[in-house]
């Protein structure tokens, strides 16, 4: 998997061949193909490593919040250093190109996703408890499209860096949060 990260970030998912991945993976073709039906089921186990691990980042985030560790301010911040530090984001880009051609690969997009929007209506829930129907829908899917575009915010040659703009973003979503009736 390290491998095929590495490869697909550096040459692309559609660029990059079986018999290279074998190479810099040190196995053969093979095995590749024991473990895995195809290119599409490896991306597929990035996607779901990458969000399990995101998980229990949100999950670690969500305890430290309950637990009174951090404010809400502090959680979105550290929520958002984490996606903003993004380091495959050419991989990033590909996998999410790839999900609209491939559906099995899209679905699993999709799957993260859920998993992702529990915890932000938690998070948003925290930042504003009144939040509720259309109104959580809506900054759920706000502060989702947030989490993506500052995941690949590298073409826009930001000014800012992570963490200025981890906690900039932070305080301005907890503030539209908030200021939800």
């Amino acid at each position: 998997m390290a491998a095929a990260r590495d490869l697909f970030d550096n040459h692309g998912f559609h660029q990059s061949s079986m018999a290279e991945l074998a190479t810099a993976a040190k196995v053969s073709v093979g095995q590749i193909y024991r473990l895995f039906k195809g290119k599409e089921d490896i991306i597929s186990a990035i996607v779901q490593a990458d969000a399990d691990e995101r998980c229990l980042h949100m999950d670690a985030l969500r305890n430290r919040l309950d637990a009174g560790e951090l404010t809400i301010e502090q959680t979105f911040e550290q929520l958002l250093l984490h996606i903003v530090d993004e380091k495959d984001e050419a991989l990033s880009f590909d996998i999410m190109a790839e999900s609209f051609r491939n559906r099995p690969v899209g679905d699993t997009i999709a799957a993260m996703c859920v998993r992702f929007r529990r915890y932000i209506r938690d998070f948003a829930c925290a930042a504003n408890p009144d939040l509720s129907g259309e109104a959580l829908d809506g900054a759920e899917e706000v502060v989702l499209a947030c989490l993506f575009g500052l995941g690949h915010r590298s073409l826009s040659r930001p000014c800012l860096s992570a963490t200025d703009t981890a906690r900039l973003s932070a305080r301005m979503i907890v503030a539209a949060l908030r200021a939800i009736r």
